[in-house]
């Protein structure tokens, strides 16, 4: 509780650097932020031209022409706001050595930062993909309730292992760049690009161990249609509290060395 009474003191900072990061990115840009809806457009585009219209591809069990397209869409905008925050958060510490040596603040705002700005880009893919769906006929209307618990947990879990690895990447520069090689083996290992069906019954039972299998599967559902059962998150929850739990211990035991560090 005195951590966020501290973050909620140091909200307008937190809020200044979201801001500021947003505005960077399209500083110099002629189209400067309206590039935030034309990249998503252009995704969500090129995958429904291609795997819907080119290369034909269908989902076993799943009628529709644009199905695998929303399907590979979901897993991917699953995915993407899980990498973001897992990768800028290993960073963060290190990005912010001179910002971290020369001011008194709290730490803890740096991986807010990362969530919020991550959050923030999620919601417009998440916004221009909803625009798709309305369009094709697959607007997921009242089925959307459930997108809010699994984006709690998936933020949870993504921020729990992002702190975790930034703290251990300040002291072993190799854990940044193992974790990238960690993170493409885990990509493949959940369905995403390929559906769970037709992986062989031994392999496709330990998708159930695989956080983000749960998750993608969660967001994949929702969007196609499908039956929901959220009953698979509570797992997801546990590890995703563990992490957060073993990335703040860690956190408040070497805060102080870190800056001696960087």
């Amino acid at each position: 509780m005195a951590a966020l009474r501290t973050l909620w003191a140091f909200r307008g900072f937190i809020l200044g650097s979201v801001q500021r990061e947003f505005q960077s990115k399209y500083r110099n840009s002629l189209l400067g932020v309206a590039w935030t809806v034309i990249n998503p457009l252009a995704m969500v585009t090129v995958y429904t031209v291609i795997f819907s219209q080119v290369m034909r591809a269908r989902l076993p069990a799943v009628e529709g022409s644009f199905a695998y397209s929303i399907y590979l869409c979901a897993g991917l905008l699953t995915w993407g706001l899980f990498t973001e925050i897992v990768t800028r958060a290993q960073n963060v510490f290190l990005d912010n050595a001179n910002l971290l040596k020369k001011l008194n603040f709290p730490r803890l705002c740096l991986p807010l930062i990362v969530v919020l700005s991550a959050l923030i880009n999620f919601g417009i893919l998440l916004l221009v993909f909803l625009g798709f769906l309305l369009i094709v006929g697959q607007f997921p209307g009242g089925r959307l309730w459930a997108l809010l618990p699994a984006l709690a947990v998936q933020t949870f879990l993504s921020i729990g292992l992002g702190v975790t690895l930034g703290v251990l990447n300040v002291f072993f520069r190799d854990v940044g760049q193992f974790s990238g090689i960690a993170l493409s083996f885990w990509f493949w290992c959940t369905p995403i690009v390929y559906p769970a069906s037709i992986l062989p019954e031994s392999i496709a039972q330990l998708m159930a161990f695989n956080p983000m299998a749960v998750l993608a599967g969660i967001y994949q559902r929702l969007f196609l249609g499908g039956e929901m059962d959220l009953l698979p998150l509570a797992s997801v929850l546990v590890l995703a509290l563990l992490f957060c739990v073993l990335g703040l211990a860690l956190f408040r035991r070497h805060a102080g060395d870190m800056a001696d560090e960087l």
